[in-house]
């Protein structure tokens, strides 16, 4: 069997992640994606993303199209949400004969040795590197790297919560994420003033 951890903050998860996710799976015939929505990512301030709750609920919501595809609650709770540790848990509840990869885009990989325990992170797994096709990225040594070239990648979560701000509804995001963010009124900046007052 083989399972790759895909981590992101997932603010919101999108069409591009999806597709990612499936053109990884295919290639390198994985049994099971996993989504890991960071709980507190170490890289980002306290209070700076969507609650945690509210980007899970959307990961579960985009998953539930493919089979391969899971959300795991890994990183729920308070405190840095910190990579080798949950490749430590995920480990601790998979067979030995489990392969384990992790799938990552390039520009986060790029910046890999500033992780926590990078090193251990980097012996603890194979990467599946996702980036445009012919882009070139710093690999670490002794990193086992997989690329993954797509077309994919021109989507950022950025661009589309902007355009939530504005009132717009971005096709990139899958109906049922629609639904839940209009439905909780996220990203809106009536929401955003509100909330910083």
């Amino acid at each position: 069997m083989n399972l790759a951890l895909y981590g992101g903050t997932f603010d919101p998860i999108h069409r591009a992640h999806l597709i990612v996710a499936a053109e990884a799976a295919e290639q390198f015939k994985l049994d099971a994606v996993w989504f890991v929505t960071a709980g507190q990512p170490p890289h980002k301030t306290a209070g700076s993303t969507t609650p945690y709750e509210h980007r899970q609920r959307m990961v579960e919501l985009a998953c539930a199209g493919d089979p391969r595809f899971h959300a795991p609650r890994l990183e729920e709770g308070a405190g840095a949400s910190y990579t080798i540790r949950t490749i430590e848990r995920v480990r601790a509840m998979l067979d030995p004969g489990y392969g384990l990869m992790f799938l990552i885009g390039a520009d986060a990989f790029a910046e890999i040795g500033t992780w926590y325990r990078s090193a251990e992170v980097l012996a603890a797994v194979e990467f599946i590197v996702v980036s445009r096709p012919g882009y070139v990225y710093p690999a670490p040594a002794g990193a086992r790297i997989h690329r993954l070239e797509t077309l994919a990648l021109p989507v950022s979560s950025s661009e589309i919560r902007r355009a939530l701000e504005q009132g717009e509804t971005p096709g990139e995001l899958p109906d049922a994420v629609s639904q839940y963010i209009r439905a909780h009124g996220l990203y809106r900046l009536h929401s955003a003033a509100r909330s910083s007052r």
